[in-house]
């Protein structure tokens, strides 16, 4: 029962990875349509980003109040809503609009599923579960290519995802009753919500969020602007460059599958200072003035790098902060993680706006500096508790 159990989270995430890199391979074709600015693709991923933030504070409540199976199930039918509402919108206004229940679904799925398997199950399957978002991530710009290259328009693209959402959550609502039979059910209700005033004036907790803001500054930038770097700096035409730009979600999915096999071998520490050297090689290929199939290559090392990262550093949060503090915790962290989805990427759309596209190198490697200091910092505090 808890293996079929364990395929349906894989699922769920696969359902969370379908969205998250379509805007950046659509915003090319759906730019000029819209007759909107370039930055204007910041704003979209903001007000999702900002769903995100409010669902992961109250993720813990919502646990608490209606458990995982329910939690999970209809934020992915709230997400595919959006999608379908994406799907027949033909002007800005109607694509803000939809981003808010596409926002507050995705951030109630993450802080849920990440809590329940950093209790229930070993790193590798924590790698596992964010590989199978790394699955969602590359599987949609492809389809989204696929409409573009026959002449369909992005709404096309949108509508196919939508499909494949209602899908998911018609598998996930039939499973409520492997939720109901397993152990977490009676974990679930006894949990007590902890203050996060109170978790925040721990030790390390906020050292913690700043690199899930970080790492996720860093991610959702390269995943939005990534296909626009491509087509504006390069030269590569949008349809190609829609491909190119899942490479970088190839780089994730392939990082984490092949992660899971050592993550509990090796640790969540080194596991995250294997990342970072990844995406350092990564955002290395981008600077040099190299040919087009280098940034391509470069993408894939970022998003390789970016592999272990993420699953690791959630992984690792019951030992650091304790079970009792878990849950509470990583909803803090999924929050964190979002802001910093909500507030970067649209800040280099008006960098790029004023000084070129050529920054979008430089604005990864800022944060990538940051995230390894503080991982290293991270790392020497807890050998002086050892």
């Amino acid at each position: 029962m808890i293996s079929l159990l364990l395929v349906v989270i894989y699922l769920s995430f696969i359902s969370l990875g379908l969205p998250d890199s379509l805007l950046g391979a659509a915003w090319p074709s759906m730019q000029p349509l819209l007759g909107v600015p370039l930055s204007y693709a910041g704003c979209l991923s903001m007000i999702i980003s900002f769903g995100t933030v409010l669902s992961s504070l109250f993720s813990d409540r919502l646990l608490r109040r209606f458990g995982t199976g329910l939690v999970v199930s209809c934020s992915v039918l709230l997400t595919a809503v959006a999608l379908f509402g994406y799907s027949v919108s033909g002007h800005f206004w109607m694509l803000c609009l939809f981003a808010v229940p596409y926002g507050l679904g995705a951030g109630a799925v993450d802080a849920a599923l990440n809590h329940y398997v950093a209790l229930h199950y070993a790193s590798r399957h924590m790698s596992w579960l964010h590989c199978f978002w790394g699955v969602g991530c590359a599987l949609s710009p492809y389809i989204m290519s696929f409409y573009l290259h026959r002449g369909d328009d992005w709404q096309g693209g949108y509508r196919a995802i939508a499909i494949l959402q209602i899908i998911l959550t018609a598998v996930l609502f039939r499973s409520l009753p492997l939720w109901k039979r397993s152990l977490s059910a009676d974990e679930e209700a006894d949990a007590k919500p902890i203050p996060k005033k109170k978790l925040l004036r721990e030790r390390g907790v906020i050292q913690a969020l700043v690199i899930f803001f970080s790492y996720c500054a860093l991610e959702s930038t390269a995943g939005l602007w990534a296909s626009s770097y491509l087509v504006g700096e390069r030269g590569v035409d949008p349809q190609t460059a829609a491909r190119y730009a899942s490479l970088f979600y190839i780089g994730i999915t392939l990082g984490r599958l092949l992660a899971g096999f050592v993550a509990d071998r090796f640790g969540d520490h080194k596991m995250t200072r294997f990342g970072l050297c990844g995406i350092t090689c990564g955002v290395i290929l981008l600077l040099l003035p190299l040919p087009d199939f280098c940034a391509c290559f470069g993408l894939v090392m970022i998003g390789f790098g970016c592999a272990p990262v993420y699953p690791c550093q959630i992984h690792a949060t019951p030992v650091l902060f304790g079970a009792e503090r878990a849950q509470s915790m990583i909803g803090m962290q999924m929050a964190s993680a979002y802001i910093g989805t909500t507030l970067m990427p649209p800040l280099f759309g008006v960098i790029a706006d004023h000084a070129g596209l050529r920054m979008f190198p430089l604005f990864l490697a800022l944060f990538l500096v940051l995230m390894a200091l503080l991982t290293e910092h991270a790392g020497m505090q807890q050998k002086r508790k050892k």
